[in-house]
């Protein structure tokens, strides 16, 4: 089902286009009104209740998990996608003579922490080049071999939606033995995916982007057989019994429940976390599937629409249906971006691209003033 305009929900002005979710989302109002309410709950920090530490934490995890398809038990709260790839590297057994498989120009927090790694226990790091049409799927499940310890992927790419096929690249993952751990920065929230299709290690989900929530805080999916690992830190309130203060001084050896154990400290976030929960009942409400036909309109009209003036896009088969690069056949403009950002319209340059990155604040109108501006460039 499609979704009629939803700007009246944001506070973008009328006059401004902005195409670029994919750097950061704009917050609904719902979402800016609970975060105001939580900054304001630390000027009367004795109306914060010890259940407060706990009870809005799993009101997000439940809300998160139903995006994957997972449990509450499955989701731990940390604040970046590096945080989430330092827990993986710690856990996954990478050992001399393996490799760990990224694809070509992925985003860097998913490509530091793996080249460090591999660096420090004698394995190599590999980078999956894109095929000559720009297509990733079958270079990458080539390169899946026995000695592949590890593939550390998106599920699109981040600079112009290149899509991955990451079921196929699961199952190749699955015969050869092989973890698999998913950066959905670019589409938590905006692409439909379900754990029980892929199988995967960890998913690691940022809030600030598709999934309309603040920064700093990030949703990390632990596959139960990794449920029992090693944390990146060993705070208070991932152990047992954590929500007696008053016996704390009673050490635990035991952690909470499931994931909860990966959890970054400070998670209690009064300020963010009611922002996350709002924004997660919002795109729950929608539903993904509907976000997802919605775009897909979009990003086609404007590929099309690229098409007929000269530039170059990906096959709508190829890339995912919510961001969309566009290639110029003389290299991007110099100060196109300001261009646009006089007129009040804001996309990104990543790499060879211009990434536009819609949602549903957008319209059929704002494609138009953006191609017009782009005509007369």
């Amino acid at each position: 089902m499609l979704i009629s305009s939803q700007k009246h929900l944001f506070n973008i002005p009328n006059n401004l286009v902005y195409l670029n979710c994919a750097y950061i989302s704009p917050s609904l109002k719902s979402v800016t009104k609970a975060g105001l309410k939580g900054v304001y709950r630390k000027t009367a920090p004795w109306e914060i209740t010890e259940e407060n530490f706990f009870n809005e934490v799993e009101v997000a995890r439940e809300l998160f998990s139903k995006i994957i398809g997972a449990t509450s038990n499955d989701i731990a709260i940390i604040p970046s996608v590096s945080y989430g790839v330092g827990i993986a590297t710690l856990n996954l057994p990478i050992k001399r003579g393996t490799n760990v498989l990224v694809v070509e120009k992925q985003f860097p927090s998913n490509y530091y922490g793996w080249i460090e790694k591999t660096k420090s226990v004698g394995a190599k790091l590999i980078v999956s080049k894109r095929s000559k049409d720009g297509s990733i799927t079958d270079n990458l499940i080539k390169q899946i071999q026995n000695n592949t310890s590890v593939v550390a992927i998106p599920n699109c790419h981040w600079t112009d939606g290149a899509i991955i096929d990451i079921k196929s690249v699961s199952e190749k993952c699955r015969q050869v033995g092989s973890a698999i751990v998913l950066d959905l920065a670019q589409s938590a929230g905006v692409l439909p995916l379900s754990i029980y299709d892929i199988d995967p290690d960890f998913i690691i989900a940022p809030a600030y982007k598709w999934l309309l929530g603040p920064y700093s805080l990030t949703f990390f999916y632990v596959a139960p057989r990794w449920q029992h690992g090693v944390p990146l830190e060993h705070g208070w309130i991932n152990r047992q019994q954590s929500q007696d203060f008053s016996h704390l001084i009673h050490y635990q050896d035991t952690f909470q429940a499931g994931a909860r154990r990966f959890d970054v400290g400070e998670r209690s976030n009064f300020t963010i976390m009611p922002m996350a929960i709002s924004a997660l009942k919002k795109i729950l409400e929608w539903k993904i599937e509907n976000i997802n036909q919605t775009l897909v309109q979009m990003t086609n009209l404007i590929g099309e629409e690229a098409e007929n003036i000269g530039l170059k896009v990906m096959p709508s088969e190829k890339r995912a249906g919510h961001l969309i690069g566009i290639q110029f056949p003389k290299g991007i403009p110099k100060k196109i971006l300001q261009q646009l950002k006089k007129e009040n319209v804001f996309v990104s340059i990543r790499g060879d691209c211009m990434r536009v990155s819609p949602h549903l604040y957008n319209s059929i109108e704002d494609i138009e003033k953006f191609f017009d501006i782009l005509k007369s460039s």
